[in-house]
């Protein structure tokens, strides 16, 4: 069965609050998430003082900030709150990970020896972060929202000519923005991707509920990333986008059903119904009395349940043939019947 890595994003959800960002961390182990992953960067080496808010972060900010600067300082996490973080990760027994924005938080993470690094979408066009990420020569899901496929292309060939090997890449299907509408997701595009580039692919979601990275794992999604929160109604940029703590658990169990569901893809009775092929299967048995040494003929036949004698699909191998016997009808015919 192939398993499906299954990525909780708390991202900012936490307010630039500790205690949230750990009961966070508990709501993702208790929903069996494999990963909970956060957001690692420096508000002034990631914008410009004058830089203005999206217009969802300002949507669902309620206007508080004015500005990207003012808003991402208060979601900022320090090196030491990564500390906590991941240590809290490992007591809860779920993996940790955080998504870098900028060079010197990609040394942090490394400094956290993170397992894989995830390049965010708005950074796909960034070359000297590319390179930098690159250059670790780890696993790293790329992010694709926004893109165009030439800027996938050209990013891919970054990171190879910095150091990943290709078979350490995923890439990740996304539309950055939150929520996204349902006509804009275009999941087939996952699959494009996949088959372009010859490569595993994965989805980030921010779409409203859970059926959209279902469906990606039916496709063949190899990774699935998902937005949560504690609720969401509490006010920051991404909240309003993110499941709450039931749903991120109903979407988990969901995608182990998925799972199990698609099977290995050969065609063939399953152990579940294989006991029911005798009750809904039919066999050759007589429509009429009949006399011993009476030659059979298609109108002496029936085909009716159970399936436990001969089957329908050889009635050429009886007709014509004489019977040893006298025959009641609904008889269920044998060979060992037969002259």
């Amino acid at each position: 069965m192939r398993k499906t890595l299954i990525i909780a994003e708390a991202g900012v959800n936490h307010n630039g609050n500790t205690k949230i960002a750990k009961k966070l961390i508990d709501v993702a182990a208790a929903a069996g998430a494999d990963f909970v992953k956060f957001q690692t960067f420096k508000a002034d080496k990631l914008v410009t003082g004058s830089a203005g808010m999206a217009a969802y972060q300002s949507r669902n900010t309620g206007g508080k900030d004015q500005t990207q600067l003012t808003m991402l300082r208060r979601l900022e996490l320090s090196f030491e709150d990564h500390v906590l973080l991941r240590e809290h990760c490992e007591k809860k027994k779920i993996g940790f990970l955080s998504t870098a924005f900028d060079e010197e938080s990609i040394e942090w993470l490394c400094r956290l020896d993170v397992p894989f690094f995830k390049i965010p979408s708005g950074e796909i066009t960034n070359l000297p972060y590319l390179r930098k990420a690159g250059s670790l020569k780890k696993k790293v899901i790329l992010s694709t929202g926004m893109a165009e496929m030439q800027e996938v292309e050209a990013a891919l060939e970054i990171l190879l000519r910095s150091g990943t090997r290709k078979k350490d890449i995923i890439l990740m299907h996304c539309n950055t923005e939150y929520p996204t509408p349902m006509e804009d997701v275009n999941l087939l595009a996952m699959c494009t991707m996949a088959a372009h580039f010859r490569m595993p692919a994965g989805y980030s979601d921010h779409t409203p509920g859970i059926e959209i990275p279902i469906a990606a794992v039916a496709l063949g999604a190899v990774v699935i990333e998902k937005h949560f929160t504690l609720s969401r109604e509490m006010q920051g940029p991404d909240h309003k986008a993110s499941l709450q703590p039931s749903e991120l658990k109903q979407m988990v169990i969901a995608i182990r059903n998925i799972e199990k569901a698609l099977g290995d893809g050969q065609k063939r009775p399953s152990p579940s119904e294989s006991r029911n092929r005798t009750a809904a299967r039919r066999s050759i048995h007589i429509s009429r009395s009949l006399s011993r040494g009476s030659r059979l003929r298609a109108e002496d036949l029936v085909m009716k349940r159970p399936g436990d004698g001969i089957s329908p699909m050889r009635m050429n191998e009886v007709t014509g043939k004489k019977i040893k016997k006298d025959m009641p009808p609904d008889y269920k015919l044998r060979f060992s019947d037969l002259a």
